[in-house]
């Protein structure tokens, strides 16, 4: 008998038009929208990201915290060594190979934008009261991006992938669905209806996450691009970029999940490792160790001050910009990262998932985030300073209020060691990892909109062509709004309704878990 028998038949998947047919129609027209009457969306989603912040931020924070006690809860209980699969099953990709797939897939594109970009915002504003651009500032500035993309944004991820995993591998039910993984707590009268409405809700917060980090990555691009050839930087390069990409993801996508996602996730860890190593050995390490360790000490004292913070009194606006926003952009990625997580992670236990994806993920994440923010924080500190080699980078963001974090971000890449090789090596980072995250959005949209899809079954190329051309129109639209607040007012929209489901497969695990595991307890 095989070690690893398929666990479903084979079969050609179909479309399942309720789902598909009204989230691309929505998707569609919302980049329509954009595209065409530009100024009224980014009024219409401004209107709306201010209330989803002003009434619901606190939900937000609360639901971070307990979704990492509940990840945490899980992972060291009982239930922990419950296997993702049959109990003789091995995992289907190597350690290496998922961990490389999961962290380009689940945060790498965003963090190439942000992690030079970010300490210098919270230097300008720091939280909690801190005095701004003091010495004070300094440190809360390098440790604060360690909190946003750290344990909380795992948590979502890793907690979003157990409950589809289980129902893939342990009760062997034929379909990559989020809906799925909430069946046992859904009453059975409308049953299908509610599984539907489920399914758009979450195509519609992957397209709304991904069009968030493609439409921060784009205008990067371009500016990375015209620092190193000359170009000028304004619509038609970026309108080119995005293009370049869509090419480069139909490449990927025809070669399928192991011979097009895999070998990029793998390129590109290689080359985000040797690029952030360099920083380390060459630039200002000492500086940057410090800071690590201090940063730390700093998250180990204030952790959940931190994640629970509202500012309910002095409501400076730090929490609803930036930890709501976060929490809001990891929540609209996490059925899309969960579903992903899932999928790769057949044969491994409850405890392997969760604590790999949170050690992992965080490994990867805060070691990027403590580098790269130390070497901008440092730059800036020679600038205030006089000293040689510093880049007024404060100044930079304050000139340019739209997009000023795309060009400290070319100023500090073409200054990092060894000039023009190391702009050119990021600008490869770049493609690659925003590559590998519309790649698997366009696969997970077209999984879930598909009829029982299995793991052994890719899902129909129509369909991840279709979700790849409208990932297209709403990053072009995103571009063509020119603003950084309305591509982040989009993933705030869209993550809302992702809290009940979220709180739903958590709870349909649980009772699975309880009824077909009673020797655990």
């Amino acid at each position: 008998m095989s070690k690893n028998p398929p666990p479903f038949k084979h079969t050609s998947p179909a479309l399942n038009l309720q789902v598909f047919i009204p989230s691309a129609i929505i998707a569609a027209l919302i980049g329509i929208g954009f595209v065409w009457f530009t100024d009224e969306m980014k009024s219409v989603t401004a209107s709306a990201k201010k209330w989803v912040i002003d009434y619901t931020g606190w939900l937000y924070l609360m639901f971070g915290a307990g979704i990492l006690l509940y990840t945490l809860w899980l992972a060291l209980g009982r239930y922990g060594n419950v296997k993702l699969g049959d109990p003789d099953e091995k995992p289907e990709f190597g350690t290496l190979h998922w961990i490389a797939m999961m962290f380009t897939a689940g945060i790498g594109a965003g963090l190439v934008t942000w992690a030079f970009g970010e300490p210098i915002y919270y230097f300008m504003g720091p939280p909690l009261g801190v005095e701004a651009m003091s010495n004070q500032a300094y440190e809360w500035a390098h440790m604060y991006p360690m909190i946003h993309w750290g344990l909380v944004p795992w948590a979502f991820y890793a907690i979003a992938a157990i409950p589809i995993a289980y129902s893939l591998y342990v009760k062997k039910k034929p379909k990559l669905l989020i809906s799925e993984a909430c069946d046992t707590v859904l009453p059975e009268t409308g049953k299908p209806m509610m599984k539907n409405v489920i399914d758009i809700f979450i195509i519609l917060g992957i397209i709304a996450g991904t069009t968030t980090s493609l439409g921060i990555g784009v205008p990067l691009l371009s500016a990375l691009l015209s620092k190193l050839t000359g170009m000028a930087d304004g619509t038609t390069l970026k309108v080119i970029v995005l293009a370049g990409w869509v090419l480069l993801f139909g490449t990927s996508t025809i070669l399928g999940l192991k011979k097009g996602i895999q070998k990029l996730a793998d390129i590109n860890m290689i080359l985000a490792g040797f690029l952030m190593l360099m920083i380390l050995v060459v630039g200002p390490t000492v500086f940057i160790l410090e800071m690590a360790t201090n940063s730390l000490g700093l998250m180990a004292d204030n952790f959940f001050r931190i994640i629970l913070w509202s500012d309910p009194i002095e409501k400076t606006g730090f929490v609803g910009a930036w930890t709501v926003f976060y929490w809001a952009w990891w929540l609209a990625f996490a059925a899309f990262v969960g579903l992903f997580i899932a999928r790769i992670s057949r044969g491994r236990t409850i405890k392997q998932v969760l604590l790999g994806t949170l050690v992992w993920g965080c490994l990867g994440t805060m070691s990027y985030m403590a580098i790269a923010g130390g070497y901008a924080l440092h730059l800036e500190q020679l600038h205030q300073t006089g000293q040689e080699g510093g880049i007024a980078l404060v100044q930079t963001l304050k000139d340019n209020p739209s997009n000023g974090l795309y060009l400290i971000t070319a100023d500090i890449a073409a200054n990092m060691p060894g000039g023009k090789a190391t702009l050119l090596l990021f600008i490869i980072v770049c493609v690659i990892f925003y590559a590998t995250t519309m790649d698997s959005a366009a696969y997970i949209a077209a999984s879930v909109s598909s009829k029982e899809i299995n793991p052994e079954t890719d899902p129909p190329l129509i369909s991840r062509f279709t979700w790849i051309g409208i990932l297209f129109l709403m990053t072009l639209g995103a571009v063509i709004s020119d603003s950084l607040d309305t591509v982040m007012s989009i993933t705030v929209i869209g993550s809302l309704p992702l809290i009940p489901i979220l709180i739903l497969m958590c709870v349909s695990l649980a009772r699975d878990l309880k009824n077909n595991h009673r020797e655990h307890d």
